[in-house]
């Protein structure tokens, strides 16, 4: 077959030009550690597979010893290695395909999670794994929390079983937090009926022992009382009171903070280590005046400490001793902008009710649509965050103090 000359040339110019193409460029491999230049912390990058992910601020992610990270990666759950010596860093896969709802027991060595819609369990050292239950209302609302005793597991759920779908759908290429505003406008007026339940981690017994057509959310146990869950009535924050405690047999509901003025927030609540504070940002009113405040729950007693706008945090996290507090700051979208910084903060009490801060970790690069959720190391050492910071997502660790 011949070809005429012009389409001959044709072809030859474009096989040059694709031989004169550039392959395209890896991503060039993130460091796996170096010292901040602007804070001087060191940070180690625990991760090595991109798009692995450290666990929501208030799911329990490490062993009681705190040898062992739990987080997520695309093949499944892992542990990272945290003791110091020659197995430092070291991953291990533990539950292979997608999983959902992640919670470590702090006593026997336990990861728990979603799988479908079964309740799972998988020894992080022997990988022996059991279905507790299965149910697939338990996909539709907040879970999971595993009590004290590790005897219970809970969360919410609606009730009918349908998850909720938005009215209006998100418009492409929208700013995350306008559209989620948007959507918890609509959620919160839908009235879905909800249940907080519990589930007998030995025999799958599941039992629902308080109902409401509320959007309830975030459902977290006490670290120490074993009856005692925290939830919260979710919706844009200056609209409902939403920080709650009830006890697992339906008794004792009390709420922890109730707005005083107009457009006040109080919401992203966590327990103290020892249980005996419930600590939450407090803005009044939303977006002009910032607090961290803690209500200790024997006395009602509330605490406030005062946090300048270029400290606020999307998240707060408290130290297992109780004497140190972290933040992961906010984007430019967020409740506090514009001013507020991109770091990750270390906050010291002060005897005048003030905090101190310092910052640990340089976050201008970051992309707050990913969340970095701070966590301190069950020894206090280090502070555990996500962060695409280098492109992909991985999981970091900055040493609180400076060598």
């Amino acid at each position: 077959m011949k070809l005429n000359l012009s389409l001959w040339l044709l072809m030859l110019l474009a096989a040059v030009s694709v031989a004169q193409t550039p392959a395209p460029r890896p991503l060039a491999e993130p460091p796996t550690d170096w010292v901040d230049p602007d804070t001087g912390h060191s940070i180690v990058r625990l991760s090595r597979e991109p798009n692995t992910a450290s666990l929501y601020f208030h799911q329990n992610a490490y062993t009681a010893n705190g040898d062992k990270l739990v987080v997520t990666t695309p093949k499944g759950i892992a542990t990272i290695e945290l003791k110091a010596g020659s197995n430092f860093g070291k991953i291990e896969l533990v539950v292979e395909g997608r999983a959902s709802n992640l919670i470590v027991g702090r006593k026997t060595r336990q990861v728990f999670y979603l799988k479908g819609d079964a309740v799972m369990a998988t020894n992080l050292d022997t990988k022996a794994t059991r279905e507790i239950t299965r149910n697939s209302a338990l996909r539709t609302g907040s879970g999971f929390a595993i009590n004290a005793d590790e005897t219970l597991l809970g969360g919410s759920m609606i009730e009918s079983g349908q998850s909720f779908t938005p009215t209006t759908p998100r418009p492409a290429g929208a700013d995350e937090y306008p559209s989620k505003g948007q959507m918890m406008e609509q959620r919160l007026a839908a009235k879905l009926p909800m249940a907080l339940y519990i589930i007998n981690v030995k025999t799958g017994e599941t039992k629902q022992f308080y109902r409401a057509t509320d959007w309830l959310n975030h459902v977290q146990f006490s670290p120490t009382d074993p009856g005692l869950m925290m939830f919260c009535h979710e919706g844009p924050w200056h609209k409902v009171d939403r920080i709650w405690t009830i006890r697992t047999d339906g008794s004792g509901k009390q709420l922890i903070h109730k707005r005083t003025m107009d457009m006040e927030i109080a919401g992203h609540e966590f327990f103290s280590a020892d249980g005996k504070t419930i600590w939450f940002d407090l803005q009044t009113p939303k977006s002009k005046v910032f607090w961290l405040a803690g209500v200790e729950l024997a006395t009602g007693k509330t605490t406030r400490y005062f946090v300048p706008r270029d400290q606020w945090s999307v998240h707060f996290n408290v130290a297992p001793n109780g004497k140190l507090f972290a933040g992961d700051g906010g984007g430019p979208s967020s409740v506090a902008a514009p001013g507020n910084g991109q770091w990750i903060y270390l906050f010291t009490p002060q005897k005048d009710g003030a905090l101190k801060a310092e910052r640990l970790v340089n976050l201008a690069k970051h992309n707050y649509r990913l969340e970095p959720n701070v966590t301190f190391t069950p020894d206090g050492k280090w502070i555990i965050f996500r962060s695409n910071l280098h492109g992909a997502t991985h999981v970091y660790a900055v040493e609180a103090k400076k060598k």
